[in-house]
């Protein structure tokens, strides 16, 4: 996978599992975290007892604010999971039933990409020797990486956006996701209600592995971080007037600071054509991606590559005939996506 494959280093191949693996439950999600709630345990086995407390634990705390967590029907693993939020058992039950029941399909699926596995494994299953899986140096390394704080946010971003799409039920109302530039909050409207979603920031930040879309100089998403990414709009927001929607994810992109606002930024210049094409093809991963931000893509800029590359064409002219001023930062990296 192209993703990947462009630059085949541990975190992509990660973030390939995390936002392009087939999503018909959750589970994916709560695994991850799971891993990353023990990545420094003393033995590289974690038997399914220990995996299961943190695994419960993050499935059971979004229940209490999506409910719908798998495409099926019903789970007798989610049923125990709302008894104990319920109160009705205790969270040694739980972990039972979670050895029993919750990873039956997850430990298989979760290499799982685009209907194979990846080249690179991060856990090996050791079920029937051990009882447990095996954690690989490829996961050690991976916890070392300085996208690592990243990898975290981006991973419950996801999660957030594919349970909204399954609240609204993508396949007969197609999720809407809008960005709201004060909060940098993406949220949709369910009943004419508005459902803060997740951070813009997390939520992009994985298809661009980590980097600022214009520069490639690394970026993060954490608030605390010196080089924390801006939400840039690719083609000016001064444009709005000309220009519509413009907040749409379809025109959102992470900057580094120095390329946003720095002393030779961009501010109200257009993009190059060569960074525009860099933009149609961060959007086709979001295509690729599956649910939701390939809903919201394809309803914003068409059902197709290349009518959805019309589409930024004819903006882009657009925005050029008026802001006139091209722009192109030096790279500051390879370019990777």
């Amino acid at each position: 996978m192209r993703f990947y494959q462009a630059d085949p280093k541990l975190e992509h191949y990660w973030r390939g599992v995390i936002l392009f693996g087939r999503n018909v439950a959750s589970y994916k999600f709560a695994l991850a975290h799971a891993l990353y709630d023990l990545k420094q345990p003393d033995n590289d086995l974690i038997p399914l007892e220990t995996l299961a407390v943190p695994f419960a634990r993050h499935i059971c705390a979004h229940l209490k604010l999506a409910p719908k967590q798998i495409t099926s029907q019903r789970s007798q693993f989610l049923d125990a999971c709302l008894q104990f939020n319920n109160g009705d058992i205790t969270e040694d039950q739980l972990t039972g039933i979670t050895v029993k029941l919750g990873f039956a399909a997850v430990i298989n699926a979760f290499h799982n990409v685009n209907q194979a596995e990846i080249d690179k494994r991060f856990f090996l299953d050791e079920r029937k020797m051990s009882k447990g899986i095996r954690l690989t140096d490829n996961y050690y390394y991976l916890t070392e990486n300085n996208q690592f704080p990243n990898l975290i946010q981006e991973t419950d971003a996801r999660w957030r956006l594919v349970e909204e799409a399954w609240a609204m039920g993508v396949s007969r109302n197609l999720i809407a996701v809008e960005y709201d530039n004060d909060s940098k909050m993406l949220f949709s409207r369910r009943s004419n209600q508005r459902i803060n979603i997740t951070s813009c920031r997390d939520s992009l930040n994985g298809y661009q592995k980590g980097y600022c879309f214009y520069c490639f100089r690394p970026v993060s998403v954490v608030m605390a971080e010196e080089n924390l990414a801006d939400v840039d709009h690719f083609l000016p927001f001064t444009l709005n007037d000309a220009i519509s929607n413009l907040d749409g994810v379809w025109n959102l992109v992470l900057a580094c600071q120095s390329c946003n606002r720095g002393a030779k930024g961009k501010f109200a210049r257009i993009p190059s054509t060569k960074l525009l094409q860099r933009l149609h093809d961060r959007n086709e991963y979001f295509i690729n991606s599956h649910l939701p931000l390939r809903e919201t893509l394809i309803r914003q800029t068409g059902n197709t590559p290349a009518l959805r590359h019309n589409f930024l064409q004819q903006r882009w002219q657009r925005a050029k005939n008026t802001l006139l001023h091209e722009w192109e930062p030096t790279a500051q990296g390879d370019g990777i996506f």
